[in-house]
C-alpha cells in the first residue's frame, strides 16, 4: 500500500501521517460527514483500504499532544490509476482546518505517489468550494475542465484539476 509511514511536514507538532487502518474508519466518517463531503461509509472505505493500489492516510494526534487528547484531525483517501494518482477525498475537522492538516495531507500523498510511479495527480472539486481550490491550487494543481451537475446534494459543478508530480518515462 502506502510508502508513507510518518510525515512531519504538519504545522502543529502533535499530529503525524500515517497509514489508515481498519480502526481508523469510524472517524474518517465522522470527519466526512461534519466536512460535507460526497458520502462514501465505512463500507466504502473499507473496500478501499483493501485495495493494493490505493493510497489512505491519516494525520493522527500524538499521544502526548498538549491536551492529552487523541484522534484524527483529518484524512485523505487516493488511488493509483495507470500513471496517474486520483484524489478521491480529502477532509479535515472543522476545529482543525487552516493550521496546514489538509495540505500536509496532500503532500504526502503527492510524494507517495511519485515514489510508485506516478506522473499526475486528478481530482474533482466543487467548482463554490473555493477553499479547496486555493489549497490545490498553493500545490501546483491547475483547472483542466468542468463537469456540469456532478455533484448531488446539493447539485453542483465540478472543477477537473490536475498538476505534474513526475516526469514520464514512457516513450
Amino acid at each position: 500500500m502506502s510508502c508513507v509511514k510518518h510525515v512531519k511536514a504538519v504545522a502543529r507538532s502533535d499530529y503525524a501521517i500515517s497509514r489508515m487502518t481498519d480502526h481508523d474508519l469510524i472517524e474518517v466518517v465522522e470527519i466526512e460527514e461534519s466536512c460535507g463531503l460526497s458520502l462514501w461509509g465505512w463500507d466504502s472505505y473499507h473496500a478501499e483500504l483493501l485495495r493494493p493500489e490505493s493510497i489512505m492516510l491519516v494525520a493522527r494526534r500524538a499521544v502526548d499532544s498538549h491536551d492529552g487528547q487523541r484522534g484524527l484531525g483529518g484524512f485523505i483517501a487516493a488511488r493509483l490509476v495507470a500513471e496517474d494518482l486520483h484524489i478521491n477525498n480529502i477532509g479535515v475537522r472543522t476545529e482543525f482546518q487552516r493550521i496546514g492538516l489538509g495540505g500536509s495531507l496532500l503532500t504526502a500523498v503527492l510524494s507517495t505517489g511519485v515514489v510508485q510511479d506516478a506522473t499526475a495527480a486528478i481530482l474533482e472539486v466543487r467548482a463554490g468550494n473555493v477553499v479547496a481550490q486555493a489549497l490545490y491550487e498553493r500545490h501546483g494543481f491547475a483547472t483542466i475542465s468542468r463537469r456540469r451537475n456532478y455533484y448531488r446534494q446539493p447539485t453542483e459543478d465540478a472543477i477537473i484539476m490536475k498538476v505534474l508530480i513526475k516526469e514520464s518515462t514512457a516513450p
